[in-house]
């Protein structure tokens, strides 16, 4: 049975499951669709296309759906979508997607922690962890099963791969491959996530060729296209190495701590971020 606080304002239009829970002076705005067991904590604000799933809880102040921060955003209908068993802890904003039909994403599991950001085109996978004030910009993708440690800002269309660990007060400038541990500014790499590894029960096999994969990647001073080739020849190709070697293939922004080595050619999203952070031109009046 369903829960409704009267003080709670839920505009009509908006779609409720069942054993629902809103409670007082939360709003939950008409093209909202809340799962069977979400539970809405006071003064937490859903707007926009949002829907979230079976279980996940919003704690007070968050904010989801608002209106994207990018400036090219031209009133087209997006989306936000929040998987299921997720918690959005006190004061997130997820802002709504930019361009037409667009999605941000949140997967199922996830504990996106107090005053954590995620901006607009964003896509965030399974069982993430964002731990206090991280900060996601436009377009960044975080794969399953990572971990971005407290007042850590990712640039806008970096990468963190899964069941990758990155440490509190870092700086995120580009990809972070999968499997790893690092932090810091300038970031450094620790190696591979062992204990995350073990923990999600990796084998002892497969944690010894992520290593080597590693180390020919980071340690042993070759280009990264001359490191792909290596890890090609000399490694087991288990479906971790195989993701790890796509994963730096499809680098866009170049990997921490092998930037501008990955793709020669600009991309369109380089394109558009050149364009956004020239200097604005002020005119006398």
């Amino acid at each position: 049975m369903s829960n409704i606080h009267p003080l709670a304002i839920v505009e009509d239009g908006a779609q409720l499951g069942k054993d629902i829970t809103i409670e007082p002076f939360a709003v939950v705005k008409a093209n909202t669709t809340l799962g069977d067991g979400v539970v809405i904590k006071s003064h937490a604000y859903i707007d926009g296309y949002t829907s979230i799933g079976e279980n996940s809880i919003i704690w007070p102040g968050a904010s989801i759906g608002t209106k994207t921060q990018d400036r090219k955003f031209r009133g087209e209908k997006t989306f936000v979508q929040i998987g299921k068993n997720t918690e959005i802890r006190e004061y997130v904003t997820i802002n709504a997607s930019c361009q037409e039909n667009s999605i941000v994403k949140v997967g199922d599991n996830c504990l996106i922690m107090a005053y954590c950001h995620v901006a607009h085109n964003c896509e965030i996978g399974d069982s993430v962890i964002m731990a206090n004030s991280a900060m996601l910009a436009g377009h960044v993708i975080v794969e399953d099963h990572a971990i971005i440690g407290g007042m850590t800002p990712v640039h806008q269309f970096s990468r963190i791969g899964c069941y990758s660990m990155v440490g509190g007060f870092s700086r995120v400038s580009n990809d972070v491959p999968p499997y790893t541990v690092g932090g810091g500014i300038p970031y450094k790499f620790g190696g591979i996530n062992i204990v995350g590894l073990k923990r999600h029960g990796f084998s002892l096999t497969t944690r010894q060729e992520l290593a080597k994969v590693f180390k020919l990647t980071y340690r042993s001073g070759l280009r990264l296209e001359e490191a792909i080739a290596s890890i090609k020849k000399e490694v087991k190709m288990t479906s971790e190495v195989k993701h790890w070697l796509e994963f730096c293939r499809s680098s866009k922004r170049g990997l921490m701590g092998l930037q501008g080595i990955t793709q020669e050619n600009s991309t369109e999203e380089e394109e558009l971020e050149e364009e956004f952070s020239q200097p604005l031109k002020v005119t006398a009046r």
